[in-house]
């Protein structure tokens, strides 16, 4: 079916007069999409639907073919056009997505005939939808766009230029100006040169004329009005055609003007071209990287008291194996140890004030809701960083955060976090021996699930970087080394590079529980210092935060090059006796429960228990902090 008509609904790149300009692609979505196709936008009657419009997208805008359908009105409207009484075409959009004066998408709901466009180029006019109770809303998001351009008959001809090829020039347009344009463009090049220094005149354009300007300024003379008197510089009416002259040899009505200038000593040519124009309503904060904290904090247990209790009974002592009964034998107690820790809540906040003045002045944006959105951002970072590494302030600083209120993983005792020591400082050493380090101790792990693995940028770039001895990369995305390190995801954090002792933490943020009472969750408030006009703004929050899951959390550090690694050996139980030999390993320092070392054999009273506790010496470590700790009870000599 051949179409009515056809021709550009909308052109990319025109700047509309409220500032906007439509970028190619915002409606490419629509490509071959079908719309109706209505009479000056009216869509609330159904009678105004002449037909329907196909979209095509173009590089340079939407093309529209136009099809009518058997009403009386499209048939008068096909008339219409067949006589180039009508010639223009626009479309209303909405779901407009829009950055600093630029629509990005949109999605085009008519297309529509117009008796004129609002200018040569392209206006956009905001939709007031009123309501049946008189009320009338303004909606943003959906434009009436007028794209001044001409409607084409199917067969491809211009109702209003026969000769396509001929493109409008700079000359053209100032020669279609009115009398009248042509003063308001001289007015306007004139004092932007006045204001360099010279007097801009011509001779006669209107005598003695007085208008009006948009912003409401008389012009009660003519600025180019030769003042016999004045001896400064002439811009005459020669010279304003010389300069549209050479814009039309040069495209460039800027280069032309700043040529001009410069051959008439003229320096402050910028007041002649517009102010810059943001991108952005608000300035844009420029933080460390953040996407880690939402994966702490939402991944986070949360309770709805703050005072957190932990009780947990240690099963892995022998002692607490069921045992097998033989008939006329004693049976025996089971025996394992039971402990808990308490967790209470501490308050963080941050406070920031503004000059009433300041408020009153600032016009550009809303002031005070970026400055909430700001410390919003700074409280959950700080929040997230207490939970991970802690705040890295010294223990005697007033703004510390309290460790034993908000636990850091990182710091957080080996019951809860093992430490896993991996030497990456000596010449031999590469990345690999973390995935090595992790994967041996991963046996340790009793956390929930899949953990996370936090780390690096610098470590996620070394592990990307290792090669096999081929040259070829062993990991080529984050992915492989996830399911290597037997974790769902590897999450880069800022703030660990602030600590080159850690590698690496592994836990998974379901086994760290976050509890607030009832008003201790995040909250505002705002007061007004009338002695000093200022308001001061708060923003808290009062919670406790730590590991509930024993060995849940694995802790990858990083040695000193010059340490060497060395393995314990357990000490040895004689039951009979009731007696423990401590062994004897280079670079291994054997105490018990007060910290006296230990050495040769100890007996243990009965009933009574012994725990004997692996360190390593000065210049050691162990790859491990599991499998350093023993407990030994005393039992009834045999007989």
């Amino acid at each position: 079916m051949e179409a009515d008509f056809s021709g550009y609904a909308t052109k990319a790149g025109l700047k509309c007069s409220d500032g906007r300009t439509i970028m190619p692609g915002a409606f490419k979505h629509q490509d071959q999409m079908r719309v109706p196709l209505v009479w000056q936008h009216g869509h609330s009657d159904p009678e105004n639907v002449l037909g329907h419009s196909i979209l095509e997208s173009r590089d340079d805008g939407v093309y529209t073919y136009g099809f009518f359908n058997k009403s009386q009105k499209a048939v008068h409207a096909k008339g219409l056009i067949e006589h180039g009484d009508i010639n223009m075409l626009s479309i209303w959009a909405n779901e407009l997505v829009e950055r600093g004066g630029k629509v990005l998408h949109g999605a085009i709901r008519e297309v529509s005939l117009v008796l004129s466009g609002a200018n040569p180029g392209a206006l956009i006019e905001n939709v007031t939808v009123r309501h049946s109770d008189g009320d009338e809303v303004m909606l943003e998001d959906e434009v009436i766009i007028y794209s001044g351009l001409e409607l084409e008959h199917a067969d491809g001809n211009s109702d209003a230029d026969e000769d396509e090829s001929d493109e409008e020039t700079i000359q053209d347009i100032y020669d279609s100006m009115t009398d009248k344009q042509k003063q308001v463009v001289h007015y306007m090049l004139g004092q932007a040169l006045e204001s360099a220094g010279n007097e801009v005149q011509q001779d006669n354009i209107d005598d003695d004329s007085t208008d009006t300007d948009q912003e409401g300024t008389k012009m009660t003379r003519n600025v180019f009005e030769k003042d016999e008197k004045d001896t400064s510089p002439i811009l005459s009416h020669s010279d304003i055609q010389g300069i549209v002259a050479d814009a039309t040899k040069t495209g460039s009505l800027k280069q032309a003007v700043e040529n001009y200038a410069l051959a008439h000593g003229i320096n402050d040519i910028e007041a002649l071209f517009p102010e810059a124009t943001a991108l952005t309503s608000a300035p844009e904060f420029y933080t460390r990287r953040m996407e880690w904290v939402n994966v702490v904090l939402g991944g986070a247990r949360k309770s709805p008291f703050s005072r957190v209790k932990t009780h947990w009974a240690d099963l892995t002592f022998d002692e607490a194996r069921a045992k097998g009964y033989i008939k006329g034998t004693m049976k025996k107690e089971e025996f394992f140890g039971t402990a808990r820790r308490v967790t209470t809540p501490a308050t963080i906040y941050k406070k920031q004030k503004l000059d009433r003045d300041d408020i009153v002045d600032i016009t550009d944006f809303d002031v005070v809701a970026w400055m909430k959105g700001e410390m919003r951002v700074m409280l959950d970072e700080e929040l997230a960083r207490a939970i991970l590494i802690g705040d890295g302030r010294d223990v005697a600083d007033e703004d510390k955060i309290p460790e034993g209120n908000i636990r850091p993983i990182a710091k957080d005792d080996d019951l809860f976090a093992i430490t896993v020591n991996v030497n990456m400082g000596d010449a031999s050493s590469s990345i690999g021996e973390v995935v090595d380090a992790i994967v041996m101790s991963r046996q340790h792990y009793r956390g929930t699930g899949m953990p996370t693995m936090f780390t690096t940028e610098t470590i996620i770039a070394q592990f990307l970087l290792l090669k096999d001895t081929l040259g070829r990369r062993i990991y080529t995305s984050l992915d492989q080394l996830a399911t290597e390190l037997r974790v769902s995801s590897v999450v880069p954090v800022e703030i660990l590079e602030n600590d080159p002792d850690i590698v690496a933490i592994i836990v998974n943020m379901n086994d760290y529980n976050i509890g607030a009472d009832k008003g201790g969750s995040v909250a505002m408030f705002d007061d007004f210092d009338i002695d000093y006009n200022q308001y001061k703004y708060l923003i808290e929050t009062r919670v406790s935060g730590a590991l509930v899951r024993l060995k849940s959390a694995m802790v990858v550090r990083s040695v000193a090059g010059s340490s060497q690694l060395v393995k314990p050996t357990a000490p040895t139980f004689d039951a009979a006796t009731s007696s423990v030999t401590i062994p004897t390993v280079t670079g291994v320092v054997y105490k018990d429960a007060e910290g006296t070392t230990l050495s040769g054999t100890d007996s243990v009273p009965e009933g009574e228990t012994l725990v004997v506790t692996a360190t390593p010496a000065p210049g050691y470590y162990f790859s491990s902090s599991e499998d350093d700790s023993w407990t030994y009870k005393g039992v009834a000599p045999a007989g």
